[in-house]
């Protein structure tokens, strides 16, 4: 069976200046066994209704502004999963959880700039889920729990987000100086959870969890995280990888979960 992940995704640039992120990207990339697809969960596709791309040649969405040229004109040409797409669907159909289908919707970079890391080839079919915010984490419990049969067919389930997200915060934060304490101890909280396997916990994180809102201002960028625990069979036995900051406030946290299944 297919392990699960849940990456932190940081900035659009990490293609051109990949760094201690990009290397365990890579070092995921050659380590995991070759998935048959993937399945990945990105914070930049948000709608109403769950939504599954069947895009048979997704675009490269360059959804950023401000970058790099160079970065504008990486492509990560991965085929599409619709078949894929079509059996995740009818599985939340099972569930009892409504579903609707995008033939267009391409890859965003939520979903490349990992993907372009670990996968460089581009020759595993992709496609993508979208969030629903109005909904809670606990939903999206749900909603990873019933993709969970996927993984005895070689899907890899991806979540990709960010432990912390708080973009107004970052750029205030003084160049060169370290993690406040509001950050740090957020993260240690939600470790702490995953580690103990309290997914009760971890879905009420917004009232629970020192200083979630102030990380937190909007539920996106975690919610994701919670399609992966969902999906994955043994949380309190996830591997926790890659605990470095960026810009002072961005955790760049990846979890593996049944990495050794």
């Amino acid at each position: 069976m297919m392990p699960v992940l849940f990456l932190s995704h940081g900035a659009p640039s990490l293609p051109l200046d990949a760094g201690e992120t990009g290397e365990v990207w890579r070092q995921l990339g050659v380590q995991l066994p070759k998935p048959s697809s993937i399945l990945i969960v990105s914070a930049h596709w948000a709608t109403r209704i769950p939504t599954f791309s069947r895009a048979v040649r997704p675009e490269t969405i360059h959804d950023f502004s401000g970058f790099p040229e160079a970065l504008y004109q990486i492509q990560y040409p991965a085929p599409g999963a619709p078949q894929m797409a079509e059996t995740a669907a009818q599985l939340l159909h099972d569930a009892g959880i409504q579903v609707q289908m995008d033939a267009t919707h391409g890859l965003d970079h939520g979903a490349w700039v990992p993907l372009s890391i670990m996968f460089p080839q581009a020759d595993i079919p992709v496609a993508q889920l979208s969030l629903q915010p109005e909904q809670t984490p606990a939903w999206h419990l749900a909603l990873g729990r019933a993709l969970q049969p996927l993984r005895e067919q070689g899907v890899l389930i991806i979540g990709s987000g960010s432990i912390t997200h708080n973009l107004r915060a970052i750029f205030k934060h003084p160049r060169g100086e370290g993690a406040p304490a509001w950050v740090t101890e957020f993260c240690d909280w939600i470790a702490g959870r995953i580690s103990e396997g309290d997914l009760d916990t971890l879905s009420f994180y917004r009232t629970l969890a020192p200083y979630a809102e102030l990380n937190h201002p909007s539920d996106e960028h975690l919610l994701p995280l919670f399609v992966a625990l969902g999906a994955a069979s043994k949380v309190e036995d996830a591997q926790h990888i890659n605990r470095v900051m960026t810009f002072g406030l961005l955790a760049m946290d990846v979890w593996l979960f049944d990495g050794d299944g």
